[in-house]
């Protein structure tokens, strides 16, 4: 019998302050910039990623292409997600 696996989305799960602190300190550990962008983009999409996007002045759909795994955004943009 084949195992039966399911989707998970980590946004899911971040539901307090508390989740997202420890899930954004787990990554600033491994230390990989990648994953770290993934780890704000999920933090902004268990926000909202329209009013994260509205919060940094951009479009949200700027913030989701700026977020993905092949987007670059920019230090500021970065720091004014984590602000929000």
């Amino acid at each position: 019998m084949a195992l039966k696996t399911y989707p998970w989305d980590p946004v899911d799960e971040l539901t307090s302050e508390k989740e997202i602190q420890t899930y954004l300190a787990a990554a600033s550990e491994d230390g990989d910039p990648a994953l770290i962008v993934a780890v704000i983009g999920d933090i902004a999409r268990a926000r909202g990623m329209g009013k994260v996007a509205k919060d940094v002045g951009v479009s949200r759909e700027a913030l989701y292409k700026s977020l993905s795994p092949s987007g670059n955004p920019g230090f500021i943009t970065m720091m004014k997600v984590a602000e929000a």
